[in-house]
């Protein structure tokens, strides 16, 4: 395209100054003369300007320096025709210097320039007027200036303009303010889709391109998308990719195509007209890397249903894909890696991909420095592997989990929750979860924990869960610190976030150290708030909180005030005694570091040897502890003694003599007063120096320490029994007996339930739903 100029009867010479009614060859006379109240020497002296600006930068920039665009500027009102003229054109030739563009802004010149866009002026004036906005559309204050000025609507009328130039300079302004949101919304509303449509038809190929740039920009936008659709702008497109002699406009098009592919409604004009075959061509036939991505990329957005993706399979694209992931070039590779990424939701393209090697390729991109192109690949792993495990099996084969690991670092949060999902996907089979585990991902994962992007928190979190089934992973993850950004993500808004942390906490809390850690951590208060009815967050917030406290079994003692018989008391175990609301139960070793005190003692159970704490984890059990030998002896008698006995019946009454034996012997209820229970346990905490007591210390107990005695010897001993918390200092032991050899008639009553007299009858089992029962559990 060239510009319209004045043709002179003798051409000037560069060094020369076009002749005006006087004799001057001087610029600085030029841009006085626009001063002249004289029509004809102002025309003049415009016309000596242009010619002497379009001969060089250097010559723009002289006029500048000589002040010529502050009357230019005010000649664009002229009352004259031919000066107006003259003025714009002059003005055109010199705003494509960028001095002269900043001058023309700050001269607020850019509302003068849009009046001459109105239809009443000549065509040279549309023309340089537009040429001057084209380069003042590039500075984002003018594009802003230009739409509050209301210029689109004199733009969209002149892309029906007769002259090219007009068209051509019209619709790049267009293109360049539409690269603004509220630009795209207003060219909609003001109907210039159907104007750039038909431009598509232009003989001239630089506004073809211009108008399918700008249809590019605007089709982003659902309403703009719809409008295309509905004036005929799919078949327009096609028009120009069913063309051979329009090959430098299909990449364009092909790009404007994949956003209107974002509408279900595109997707089926694409198969109504046998679209896909075309698309898959581009594929195929040789082609510039921009038309084979831009083609890959529309595919990618056709993939998007089961109808589609049946479709695409039996057309083979599988093995195009395939192969368009060994070219050269980056574009095609990761657009190649995003739709097999899309494609890899149809299960027999999965099998094909697999077959075609596709896996150790994209494990190969994972190696590459280009981070779109590891993203992409990255993606495809996933969707490869995702309820694949012969896919992923072959990640593993291939080293890509190790990659896949290290990709965790990255700042890129696409990648990491790629990474994350992938490790997921594959972390189903044992030994591919073990070699994950062992290169670090835990480490890796309790960073990505901390992450403020949803996507990664949701495949880590997923992550983690699986990876920590796992001891040696629930170990890495206490070490590294991800259990205190697990709880902290229970506090989270989003719900698939909140849900899959909670998975994660269950399956950590099988680990007792891990457990206690996250107790400490404050996971018990928060899931106990998130739980509450009115939160509508009950189930899985439920399981971790059971999960929670059966691994940590002193935490659900004190907070529930009840162990079932499946709850088994093992070394470490303290009653620390009713937890009030709100308040975090503390870890054992945090009250064995208290100092003296004069509330309750704290009830510890220590069952095993010196050799046997040794092995235990170091933060079970305070190093500073002694041995409970009494308790240990006790155990030792009841293996000896209880056992032997025939029915369970006896062995329970044993047990309970045995233990009241231990303990101060039978004690009348109406005596219970004068047993100095209390003063005993004062002389063993000064004794100890220490709030923490060990159970078998206890010669004088009550209630609640002979049942949790009582508990403590049938878990180790192997009979059943539940531990329950009454008020003031009560506690009681439930057992249930079966009836031996009862009438065929009553077989479903056999189970009876009885709570053990430790105290005025030891040994005496009494049916729960009895007063003496009820007697024995309150005061």
């Amino acid at each position: 395209m060239t510009h319209k100029t004045r043709k002179d009867s003798e051409p000037l010479s560069k060094d020369k100054f076009g002749f005006i009614s006087i004799e001057s060859k001087s610029p600085e006379t030029a841009v006085l003369l626009l001063n002249s109240p004289e029509e004809e020497v102002i025309v003049k002296a415009c016309d000596a300007i242009f010619t002497f600006a379009e001969k060089g930068d250097e010559n723009k920039l002289s006029l500048l320096g000589l002040g010529a665009l502050e009357p230019l500027i005010r000649l664009l009102s002229h009352s004259s025709r031919a000066v107006r003229r003259g003025a714009v054109v002059a003005l055109g030739s010199m705003a494509v210097h960028g001095e002269v563009k900043n001058a023309l802004k700050k001269l607020n010149a850019i509302p003068s320039i849009l009046e001459k866009l109105s239809p009443e002026e000549e065509t040279v004036v549309h023309e340089f007027a537009t040429l001057s906005l084209t380069h003042l559309s590039k500075d984002f204050s003018c594009k802003a200036q230009m739409f509050d000025s209301n210029g689109l609507p004199p733009l969209i009328q002149l892309l029906s303009s007769p002259d090219p130039d007009v068209k051509k300079n019209s619709v790049e302004v267009i293109y360049n303010l539409v690269q603004d949101y509220k630009s795209r919304l207003a060219f909609h509303k003001l109907g210039g889709i159907p104007s750039l449509l038909e431009l598509l038809k232009s003989d001239f190929p630089v506004i073809q391109h211009l108008a399918l740039g700008t249809l590019q920009c605007v089709t982003t936008d659902p309403d703009s998308r719809r409008t295309f659709r509905e004036e005929q702008g799919f078949d327009r497109l096609m028009d120009v990719l069913s063309n051979p002699d329009f090959s430098d406009l299909h990449a364009a098009a092909l790009q404007t195509l994949s956003n209107c592919l974002s509408d279900s409604q595109t997707v089926k004009l694409v198969h109504k007209s046998r679209g896909l075959a075309r698309l898959l061509h581009f594929l195929m036939a040789p082609n510039a890397p921009g038309v084979q991505s831009a083609a890959v990329d529309c595919l990618t957005k056709v993939a998007q249903s089961a109808e589609s993706l049946r479709l695409l399979h039996e057309e083979g694209t599988e093995k195009v894909l395939a192969e368009l992931l060994s070219v050269d070039d980056i574009g095609v590779k990761t657009s190649a890696c995003q739709a097999v990424a899309a494609m890899s939701f149809h299960p027999a393209s999965k099998d094909i991909f697999r077959d075609l090697g596709v896996v150790p390729a994209l494990t190969q991109l994972l190696r590459r420095q280009s981070l779109m192109l590891r993203a992409a690949a990255t993606r495809a792993l996933y969707g490869l592997s995702h309820g694949d495990q012969l896919n992923a099996l072959s990640i593993y084969n291939t080293g890509g989990h190790e990659i896949l690991v290290q990709q965790l670092h990255e700042a890129c949060p696409k990648t990491v929750a790629s990474s994350a999902a992938t490790l997921y996907n594959m972390a189903a089979q044992e030994a591919i979860r073990s070699s994950i585990v062992s290169h670090g991902a835990m480490q890796a994962l309790a960073e990505a924990l901390k992450s403020k992007d949803t996507e990664v928190l949701l495949s880590s979190t997923l992550c983690v869960a699986e990876l920590a089934c796992e001891e040696e992973a629930r170990a890495e993850l206490r070490r590294a610190g991800g259990l205190e950004a697990l709880v902290r993500l229970l506090h989270s808004p989003h719900e698939e976030v909140w849900k899959n942390a909670c998975f994660a906490v269950k399956v950590c809390a099988s680990d007792k150290p891990s457990a206690v850690e996250m107790c400490r951590l404050g996971a018990l208060e928060i899931l106990q708030e998130m739980i509450c009815p009115e939160s509508g967050r009950n189930a899985l917030g439920g399981l971790a909180l059971n999960s929670l406290l059966k691994s940590n079994l002193s935490v659900k003692y004190s907070l529930m005030g009840h162990l079932a018989s499946s709850d088994i008391i093992t070394c470490g175990f303290y009653d620390a005694g009713k937890a009030r609301t709100g308040q975090r139960v503390l870890t054992l070793e945090e009250l064995t570091q208290q100092p003296l005190n004069q509330h309750r003692p704290v009830f510890s159970v220590f069952t095993g040897s010196r050799k046997e704490k040794e092995e235990k984890q170091e933060d079970e059990i305070p190093a500073e502890e002694t041995e409970d030998a009494v308790l240990q002896m006790l155990i030792q008698e009841a293996k000896e003694s209880i056992l032997q006995l025939n029915t369970e019946k006896e062995q329970y009454a044993a047990l309970a003599r045995l233990v009241s034996e231990a303990m101060g012997g039978a004690v009348a209820e109406e005596e219970l007063h004068e047993f100095p229970w209390m003063l005993h346990l004062s002389e063993l905490k000064f004794h100890l120096q220490s709030n923490v007591v060990p159970i078998g210390l206890i010669r004088k107990g009550i209630y609640c320490h002979r049942a949790l005695l009582f508990k403590c010897l049938s878990d180790c001993i192997g009979l059943s029994c539940s531990l329950i918390r009454g008020d003031y200092n009560r506690a009681w032991n439930e057992v249930v007996l079966f009836e031996e050899n009862p009438p065929s008639m009553q077989r479903s009553s056999r189970r009876s339930r009885f709570i053990v007299d430790l105290m005025h009858q030891p040994g005496r089992l009494l049916d729960v739903n009895t007063p003496a029962a009820q007697q024995y559990q309150t005061i």
